[in-house]
């Protein structure tokens, strides 16, 4: 008995030790997956301290969103009803006098899925609402909005494809303390590369604006973070619900983590976003959402970074019921 304490307070004492180099403690590269937004050049949170000249960063990203959300009001009704697989490759490369380039190439699954029991498991665990996903049919695809009688988006087949790829631009506005301190501002153009017929693109011309900033400081129990990001996205006249597309949508991003050891950190993040559409009664098209992620890093290597989070919709109906995000990242 006594030994097994002893072993317990020697891994106690070496996760809870202040990390002699402490792991990155980064934002999520994540935002909202709610089919009728993630078409849009939304920007994840990114780090605010640039990459030095000369160094690329690769970042594989894949988002699964579990979709369930059903409403009418008397001249609209709306079902979001599915799975929505997102894989992203972000690229990014240092270059002088603090700006770094970057690119970001989607893939997107559109499909009936297969995650209907275990949500329905998750919700009651949690003792969270189910909101009729449990009466829902399972397994279905069905996007559909209908208004006024007509319908203005109807997607009940499997779809799969390039999503909208978009060029991004930062300049280092602040670093200090090889990076632990940064202010950096960031551009990025989205480009209608994607079917906006099968909801893998929207059709429009988007660009995306932002400041972020980030903070990271020792303490006795291992290092501290806290981020923050804001900026304002503007966007041509797209092919999804063309008469109520907004033009101009506000978003932002707060996060805070913990290392504890230098290999593991753990994560929680807050992002919202201004709709992007107008004249609607529904939340699910005309509301503000927000979105809170909670998860961790892995250091693999000092190189590598492995990032594990799930997403609630904390604005009900406004994003994906659940999304669960898996983030490979490697310096090089």
């Amino acid at each position: 008995m006594l030994k097994n304490i002893q072993i317990i307070g020697v891994l106690a004492g070496i996760l809870c030790s202040a990390p002699s180099q402490a792991i990155d403690i980064l934002p999520f590269r994540t935002s909202n997956q709610s089919p009728l937004v993630q078409i849009y050049g939304l920007p994840s949170a990114e780090r605010s301290a640039l990459l030095a000249a000369g160094q690329w960063e690769g970042t594989l990203s894949f988002d699964l969103a579990s979709n369930y959300t059903r409403h009418t009001s008397p001249t609209e009704s709306i079902i979001l009803d599915g799975e929505t697989s997102r894989l992203n490759l972000a690229l990014r490369h240092g270059l002088s006098t603090g700006w770094e380039i970057g690119l970001d190439i989607p893939m997107l699954w559109h499909r009936s899925g297969f995650l209907d029991a275990f949500i329905e498991d998750w919700h009651s665990f949690f003792s969270l609402p189910q909101g009729g996903r449990d009466h829902a049919p399972r397994n279905r695809l069905a996007y559909r909005y209908d208004r006024t009688g007509q319908p203005s988006l109807s997607l009940t087949e499997d779809a799969e494809g390039l999503g909208d790829v978009s060029f991004s631009l930062g300049l280092q506005l602040f670093n200090q303390n090889n990076g632990r301190d940064s202010v950096a501002l960031r551009a990025a153009l989205k480009l209608p590369t994607g079917d906006s017929d099968h909801l893998l693109g929207s059709g429009s011309t988007d660009l995306a604006l932002s400041i972020s900033a980030s903070t990271q400081r020792p303490g006795g129990w291992g290092d501290w973070s806290v981020w923050g990001n804001a900026g304002l996205l503007t966007m041509s006249d797209g092919d999804v619900l063309k008469s109520q597309q907004r033009n101009l949508a506000a978003f932002g991003t707060l996060g805070m983590g913990w290392a504890p050891a230098d290999w593991l950190a753990f994560k929680i993040q807050m992002d919202g976003h201004t709709p992007f559409y107008d004249d609607s009664d529904l939340d699910e098209v005309s509301s503000p959402s927000a979105q809170l992620t909670l998860g961790g890093s892995l250091g693999l290597t000092p190189a590598t970074l492995l990032d594990l989070g799930v997403t609630e919709d904390i604005a009900v109906a406004t994003a994906p019921d659940v999304v669960f995000h898996l983030a490979l990242r490697h310096r090089f």
